[in-house]
């Protein structure tokens, strides 16, 4: 479910405008998560370290407002749940794309997320699917980096945010992870990608 944005009161209708006249409405973060408490979790419950992060993040997605706006016809329309989609690793050396539906339930969304990764591993090709509700995810499990930027087609319009987890080290018996944090400015501002942040650390820290 959606419902759009009245513009005439929004407090941000001049920045929605503004921003969302540009070539190029995108801008990214690249900051560092501590995981020492969410590895350790992971392995505990015996799940996926990358499930177990989308689902840390896609709960915090849905706790802040801008990050549940995307931008449709010229409009702004603000969705009541986001569900994640993602880059995932096939048989053949290939990547497909995988989807999920949130849900608070963090076994149920494991379960759905364990046999959606395990089905995108025997197709072929490349499903896409139209969703604007969606935060579009990746992993670089090989590369510590400290920036990124992402193929984009600009003839075809997208606000969805995109976050990219990196490599995890660890130093000093503490592990972290590079994580890249891409949204579409007319939705999303600087405050907002800082409260996502908080939040994503905050469950990541949870024991």
């Amino acid at each position: 479910m959606k419902q759009k944005v009245n513009l005439v009161t929004w407090k941000r209708k001049a920045h929605f405008q503004f921003f969302n006249s540009f070539e190029e409405p995108y801008y990214g973060v690249c900051v560092r998560v501590d995981c020492t408490a969410a590895y350790a979790a992971s392995k505990r419950m015996g799940c996926s370290f990358f499930l177990y992060c989308l689902y840390q993040s896609l709960t915090s997605v849905q706790q802040v407002e801008a990050f549940r706006l995307r931008v449709e016809a010229g409009d702004a329309y603000l969705y009541d749940r986001i569900d994640g989609g993602s880059t995932l690793p096939r048989v053949d050396g290939t990547f497909g794309f995988g989807y999920y539906t949130f849900t608070e339930d963090m076994a149920v969304f494991m379960a759905d997320g364990q046999r959606e990764m395990e089905r995108v591993r025997l197709t072929e090709g490349l499903e896409r699917r139209g969703a604007q509700n969606l935060v579009r995810y990746s992993a670089l499990p090989w590369i510590d980096f400290t920036s990124l930027s992402h193929a984009r087609r600009f003839a075809v319009g997208d606000s969805c945010p995109w976050i990219t987890f990196g490599k995890m080290t660890e130093s000093a018996g503490r592990r972290s992870m590079p994580v890249s944090i891409h949204v579409h400015h007319a939705v999303v501002d600087g405050v907002d990608v800082g409260k996502y942040i908080e939040a994503f650390q905050a469950r990541m820290d949870q024991e």
